[in-house]
């Protein structure tokens, strides 16, 4: 048996028995093990029920954004192993949103795969601090403390084997959210891909300011701006339920001809107007 083979049959076993006992551990209702789904061509989620997770494959290695909860990270590690890629051949880890369901998983598959970690200022601070500090969860939110490698400005391009993603700054939900876009191929036809951090406004959260975070009307309004400016062909998001994800995989499950269900720039505005009035309502609201 070649010995590629066999590495991956032992990442398996390995990424199996990982994945058994976190399942041995009581998991949320939106971290529930799922198989993981091609979205188009070289783009796979490999997240949980509701967390999102992607793997972004290039010729150089591949991009991973999002680690989910803490024990999420051995149901990603399996999906990446699954699909018949190697954990080590993750060169890129990317962040949307420092809170501990999309960060607590980085700290394990940062030491798993040796990738680089990116994030941006506002939400690596938050990531190296593990959670304590943040203006809406305080200290109750918290993670596994994890080493950024990169602070990644506004606009800035990461690269990676012909493939270049765009992080856009869109805070709100986090002081330093961020939201990716690239382009991709499938069934020969071009997309613009956005992957949306966040826009849902916590609870205990004063759009208007708040003393941890007083800036916070204006870097929303920042970023409905950006969101509408972007161009969007696939819609995705931090979480699968922000489009629809497990609905249109199952409608693009065992039907390869299928016109691709990810393709919904239609959603994308609506989500994103929809987003925007219950903010302005709320801004309104904590004015009086």
């Amino acid at each position: 048996m070649p010995s590629y083979v066999t590495g991956i049959l032992v990442q398996i076993a390995l990424a199996a028995a990982v994945l058994t006992a976190a399942i041995g551990q009581q998991l949320t209702p939106d971290n529930q093990p799922i198989e993981s789904f091609r979205i188009a061509d070289r783009v796979f989620y490999v997240g949980s029920s509701d967390i999102a997770s992607y793997l972004i494959q290039t010729d150089a290695g591949h991009i991973l954004i999002d680690a989910g909860y803490a024990a999420t990270a051995a149901q990603i590690e399996a999906n990446v192993v699954r699909l018949g890629f190697r954990l080590h051949d993750v060169k890129i880890l990317l962040n949307t949103q420092a809170h501990f369901d999309h960060a607590g998983g980085f700290a394990e598959i940062k030491r798993v795969t040796g990738a680089k970690l990116m994030a941006s200022d506002a939400d690596a601070i938050m990531m190296e601090q593990g959670g304590h500090g943040d203006f809406a969860l305080g200290d109750t939110g918290t993670f596994p403390p994890v080493t950024v490698d990169h602070r990644l400005k506004d606009g800035e391009d990461v690269r990676l084997g012909g493939t270049v993603l765009t992080a856009h700054l869109t805070p709100g939900h986090t002081k330093g959210c961020t939201t990716w876009t690239w382009d991709v191929r499938d069934r020969g036809q071009m997309y613009h891909v956005v992957d949306m951090c966040g826009l849902t406004i916590l609870p205990g959260t004063k759009v208007s300011g708040m003393p941890a975070y007083p800036e916070i009307a204006r870097d929303y309004e920042r970023t409905f701006d950006v969101l509408r400016s972007l161009p969007c062909d696939i819609f995705l998001g931090a979480h699968g339920s922000y489009y629809g994800a497990m609905e249109k995989a199952l409608r693009m499950r065992g039907h390869p001809d299928r016109a691709n269900a990810f393709v919904d720039p239609v959603g994308y505005r609506t989500y994103v107007g929809r987003a925007e009035e219950r903010f302005r309502q709320q801004l309104a609201h904590d004015r009086q």
